[in-house]
């Protein structure tokens, strides 16, 4: 699978930082997760109706960080996300945050896919797995 990049902007806010003006370590989850969620958007999948139509979600199951630098207020960052791997139950994004093409935060992020009736892992329907393994 040839890995494509999906790119989004965001702008660091004051409620993003921690007192000494920094983005707060958790909130580069935050940025990752929207990232994701605009890349199955650009597909044409939102959260809300893969929950009404297939009772299913994405959840994250495993996530490996790197913080290399702070973002600060006001930086206008990036986040540029691969899909490394597509199995039919998970995925594997690589995700990096960055600053004028500086990367401050990387992480290998495992996602799941999940019943949202049961919790349990559940296997994407065909035409939707077929769609994202191909975006990759």
């Amino acid at each position: 699978m040839a890995a494509t990049e999906f790119k989004i902007t965001a702008r660091v806010y004051y409620e993003d930082t921690d007192a000494a003006g920094i983005v707060y370590h958790a909130n580069y989850l935050k940025f990752m997760e929207r990232a994701r969620t605009e890349w199955l958007r650009q597909l044409g999948y939102d959260q809300q109706q893969l929950a009404r139509e297939h009772q299913v979600g994405f959840v994250v199951r495993k996530m490996t960080i790197d913080f290399i630098l702070p973002a600060k207020l006001d930086d206008e960052i990036e986040v540029v996300s691969t899909l490394e791997r597509c199995g039919r139950a998970s995925m594997i994004f690589a995700q990096t945050v960055s600053r004028a093409n500086e990367a401050l935060c990387r992480a290998e992020v495992k996602v799941g896919c999940i019943n949202l009736q049961t919790g349990s892992p559940q296997p994407m329907a065909e035409a939707l797995y077929r769609e994202i393994k191909n975006a990759g």
